[in-house]
């Protein structure tokens, strides 16, 4: 039995050698990789697509199109849009995450220089404690803050009340651990003598950080704002919570999508979606561009150095 099993294994073996079955294996393996690679686009990129296409359509009901127009696109670029709730539901959303970016990135970048300086034990804890936010359900993390801003409210009530402060602090607080999990990266990248090299020429310790250290960690901290910002316009829970209670206060757009989803939502609103998804890709290549840039700029100098 035995023999038999070592003889069928070793045939086995054999037949998967054979330059044809090599080559034919290849070559199916290659297909499952780049089929497994399109279905993944497809799944990421499809939902985009389609809000594309209904920012165009005519009819009101997503199931037919009726028709192309660039009407919906102009009325969002033009700022002349119908819906005087879809209006303010925009402009709260852009306002709550233009605000709530800036200061989460001031913060976090801080916050992520404060980690790195630490010695390596309590920069572990302080790590760990930076991710029990990202890793919380965003209804537990909506529900916590909102039942600090009810205390503050018992405490001063005629100095305190739920609305667009209260939204813009809840997407501070949810967008700050993504800014310092961006950042922490690029500065242990960050060679450690470039800020005492600046001290000893006579820079105070705030301007070190701010022309040297800043700028060498720049990538991470663009990456942390990006993510802040798609991360404060995505969310909902932390958003329905803190708002002023359920549409009381003042009305994001997810929220105001989730209100509707029982109606028809106004092209406007796949319009605003659409162009905020071609702004971010433009930036992203943008960056991209930039990067590449940047490293050719410097293996050209190295090469040139190398030739003198």
């Amino acid at each position: 039995m035995k023999e038999n099993v070592k003889t069928f294994s070793r045939s086995l073996v054999l037949f998967f050698r054979k330059p044809k079955v090599e080559k034919a294996l290849g070559i199916l393996g290659s297909i499952a990789k780049y089929t497994f690679f399109v279905l993944v686009l497809l799944a990421l990129y499809i939902p985009i697509i389609i809000i594309t296409i209904q920012s165009f359509n005519t009819s009101p009901e997503i199931t037919h199109f009726a028709g192309f127009s660039w009407k919906y696109w102009a009325n969002v670029l033009t700022w002349n849009i119908p819906s005087a709730a879809v209006k303010t539901a925009i402009l709260t959303t852009l306002v709550v995450a233009g605000l709530s970016t800036l200061a989460s990135t001031i913060l976090g970048t801080i916050v992520a220089i404060g980690i790195h300086s630490l010695s390596k034990k309590k920069r572990q804890g302080m790590v760990l404690l930076n991710q029990v936010p990202i890793l919380n359900a965003d209804i537990i993390t909506g529900l916590s803050v909102m039942m600090v801003f009810k205390l503050v409210l018992n405490l001063f009530p005629d100095f305190f009340s739920f609305g667009l402060g209260t939204l813009v602090i809840a997407h501070i607080f949810f967008c700050i651990p993504y800014v310092v999990l961006s950042v922490l990266p690029k500065l242990h990248e960050l060679d450690e003598n470039l800020y005492d090299a600046a001290l000893d020429l006579g820079c105070k310790p705030a301007m070190g950080i701010v022309k040297v250290i800043v700028p060498a960690i720049s990538s991470g901290i663009l990456s942390g704002m990006l993510i802040a910002f798609t991360m404060s316009i995505d969310d909902y829970l932390i958003s329905l919570f803190n708002d002023g209670q359920r549409g009381i206060g003042s009305e994001n757009l997810s929220i105001y999508i989730y209100n509707a989803a029982n109606r028809i939502i106004e092209r406007e609103v796949y319009a605003f979606s659409s162009i905020l998804s071609l702004t971010v890709f433009l930036v992203l290549i943008a960056v991209y561009t930039n990067s590449v840039v940047k490293i050719k700029r410097a293996e050209h100098s190295v090469s040139k150095k190398q030739k003198i």
